[in-house]
């Protein structure tokens, strides 16, 4: 995790107005409202790295509910769209949304075709390495 965290501040561009992180009481503030726990990697993403803007993809945030990434709105539109209620959104996308599992890993979701697609993360710090990062490094 540290390793990865460190590479998207290097990475990380700055903006006029930067997020700032939640607390854990903002974490289950929104626990409640999405009436589902939030997995525990997804956890530690948002409260060490929810501040970070870097390149074109926006993982949720949960500091500022006026954020378009603040995560219950993202929820909800993911669910409105067929995202299975299991699972919490981490970042829209084209075509659907990473979201995270119960257990951590995330994957890839499709909304147009209802269906997963074969990509999927071990953990949320493998997606922000993998498929965020990428998107600057390439």
């Amino acid at each position: 995790m540290e390793e990865v965290l460190d590479l998207l501040r290097e990475h990380c561009e700055d903006t006029p107005y930067p997020m700032e992180l939640p607390t854990d009481d903002d974490l289950l503030d929104i626990q409640e409202q999405l009436l589902i726990h939030i997995p525990y990697e997804l956890r530690e993403f948002l409260l060490n790295a929810s501040d970070i803007v870097l390149g074109s993809l926006e993982p949720v945030t949960a500091s500022d509910p006026g954020a378009h990434t603040y995560l219950p709105e993202v929820a909800s539109l993911a669910w409105e769209q067929g995202l299975p209620r299991y699972l919490v959104p981490l970042c829209q996308h084209a075509d659907g949304y990473y979201a995270v599992q119960p257990d951590g890993e995330v994957v890839n979701w499709d909304s147009n075709g209802q269906d997963f697609s074969d990509e999927s993360w071990e953990t949320v710090w493998d997606w922000a390495h993998d498929c965020w990062l990428a998107t600057v490094q390439s």
